[in-house]
């Protein structure tokens, strides 16, 4: 796909805003990236858009993995069986994702997110244990969950971190702000893994991914030093991250109605 310079500008900016929402909440990059190609820089295939973001919001994840590991918020062996489970999800959920229609799988989707806002609102005062630890009595729970979320993941195209934070904190009982960064870790894995299905099947603009990349990097910076503020007053990150969940949802809804 050949990118104009208008294209290119808004790609940038969209990247921006996309690596801002993985740092601040863990989530948002492929639910806000998706739409954001098709319906502002205009990639005219959903399946290009969903396969592109997968490889954009992977590498932004990654990178904004780096920021919270420094801050000392992920706790990594709740992430990396999490992870490693969600991995055998989505790659079978990539697979069933590509023979639906694209505009059907972003319908579906968009309800989805509206359930996990609610979940997400109605447990927002809710403190948790930070110094929860992988165990016997939850490994069963992160896996369970881990493979059921990467599924998900995969079938819709996401890095799932709006999927996988509170699969997180259901899973283990850990604050929102340690789910988010260590949310971080199976986004980077499930991101990948959707994208190279996506990219054996050559449905990944590469320049637009790169542009995503780019500003993505500056946008994670802000979002982590902006959570790490909110996760300090009690239940406002939970607020932010399922009003985020709403507007994009409704939006996205919308665009859908008036396309069919």
């Amino acid at each position: 796909m050949l990118l104009s310079a208008t294209q290119s500008l808004l790609g940038l900016a969209s990247g921006s805003l996309v690596g801002f929402s993985l740092g601040l909440v863990g989530g948002g990059g492929s639910i806000l990236a998706v739409p954001l190609m098709v319906y502002v820089v205009g990639v005219p295939e959903p399946h290009v858009a969903i396969g592109t973001s997968a490889i954009a919001v992977a590498t932004n994840a990654a990178v904004n993995l780096s920021n919270h590991a420094r801050g000392g918020t992920v706790i990594w062996s709740c992430a990396l069986l999490f992870a490693v489970s969600g991995m055998v999800g989505a790659f079978g959920g990539s697979i069933l994702g590509k023979m639906l229609d694209g505009q059907k799988l972003l319908a579906l989707f968009s309800l989805v997110m509206l359930v996990i806002a609610a979940l997400m609102l109605k447990n927002r005062a809710r403190v948790g244990l930070s110094d929860v630890k992988m165990d016997m009595s939850n490994m069963p729970a992160i896996a369970g969950l881990g493979l059921a979320t990467g599924t998900m993941s995969g079938f819709f195209g996401i890095g799932g971190g709006f999927l996988i934070v509170p699969a997180l904190m259901l899973a283990t009982g850990m604050p929102i702000m340690n789910a988010v960064s260590s949310s971080l870790v199976a986004v980077t894995a499930f991101g990948m893994t959707t994208a190279l299905s996506y990219a054996w099947s050559g449905l990944v603009s590469w320049g637009l991914a790169a542009l995503f990349v780019a500003g993505g990097v500056v946008g994670g910076l802000a979002g982590t030093r902006s959570a790490r503020h909110l996760s300090e007053r009690r239940g406002a990150l939970n607020i932010v991250f399922a009003s985020v969940i709403i507007v994009v949802a409704i939006y996205m809804l919308l665009r859908n109605m008036s396309a069919s």
